[in-house]
């Protein structure tokens, strides 16, 4: 069988995409900065650090892979990571796979990239996927709009914070589009993937869409936390998560995010690719999900935990 490699292994996406490929009985290998964090492969994934710092190194340790899913990124700007640096070295990873004749490259970006974009999140993203289109190894794109999952942050805290608080702000009107995917449907698509040599882009989105006011209302209803939705300014909005945010000591959401969910860069014409419905998915996890704050800083911060 063919060794598969995939960044982020321990985390999210990364970890669905590793766990099919070993029940499909490749070989797999992680290229990942947590190679001490928690997970439930019990040995079965060998751990390469990334060596960004070491190129020559990097595609060194690359080399006999056959496929190469990249996960790889940031999202957003803190004083530990940024995304000009992870497009920098999101290209060496590129340049490395290259050199050590990796021989195809699945690659996640998100949906609606753009080189215009006022917003970094989708120029870097763009940036990206020109640089694979013109590396001269077959790839395939997948642009996901949201992912949802047990590990996923998103879903997880609008329902925590319909747990915690007597109301909900949602910027402006509301009336901008989701169209959220379960991970592991992403999964499937991604090492679906890994198995051809043709180049593809694929709009990784799931069967339902919603408007984000009515995600939700969607969610308060299922986990019984129906709240009174106030319409808010992105300023004063921006101000009370800052406060909650310094609580739990995170960076709930960004002004960049706020502005690429009313612009619907998170929505697509595309004919839907996952399967798994959020509400249906929601039902089964009413009981848990939004019981804990999952914190993006926490989990780049404690390299040890595993994602919860």
């Amino acid at each position: 069988m063919e060794t598969h490699c995939v960044t982020g292994a321990f985390g999210f996406s990364g970890k669905y995409i590793a766990r099919r490929l070993l029940n499909e009985g490749y070989t797999v290998k992680t290229l990942t900065n947590s190679g001490n964090r928690k997970n439930d492969f019990d040995g079965k994934i060998e751990v390469i650090p990334f060596n960004f710092d070491e190129p020559e190194k990097l595609a060194k340790s690359l080399e006999g892979i056959d496929v190469l899913y990249n996960t790889y990124w940031v999202r957003f700007n803190h004083t530990d990571f940024k995304h000009s640096i992870a497009v920098e070295n999101t290209c060496l990873l590129f340049d490395a796979a290259k050199k050590a004749g990796v021989k195809k490259i699945v690659h996640t970006s998100i949906t609606n990239p753009s080189e215009d974009s006022p917003l970094e999140y989708f120029s870097g993203k763009a940036k990206l996927e020109k640089e694979l289109i013109n590396l001269g190894i077959p790839y395939s794109i997948l642009r996901p709009a949201v992912l949802f999952g047990n590990e996923d942050i998103l879903i997880n805290n609008i329902a925590w914070t319909l747990r915690k608080l007597l109301v909900f702000g949602i910027f402006g009107d509301g009336t901008y589009k989701l169209q959220p995917i379960f991970v592991d449907d992403f999964a499937e698509i991604a090492v679906a993937e890994g198995k051809n040599r043709e180049n593809k882009i694929i709009d990784a989105i799931g069967p339902e869409t919603y408007t984000y006011k009515e995600l939700v209302e969607m969610i308060g209803n299922i986990i019984g936390r129906d709240r009174l939705i106030l319409k808010v300014s992105n300023g004063f909005g921006l101000f009370v998560t800052r406060i909650i945010g310094k609580m739990v000591g995170d960076k709930i959401i960004t002004r960049e995010e706020i502005e690429g969910l009313k612009s619907n860069l998170l929505f697509t014409n595309s004919e839907p690719t996952g399967k798994t419905k959020l509400t249906e998915w929601i039902m089964e996890n009413a009981q848990t999900l939004g019981k804990h704050y999952a914190s993006e800083i926490g989990r780049r911060t404690d390299r040890t935990k595993s994602y919860i």
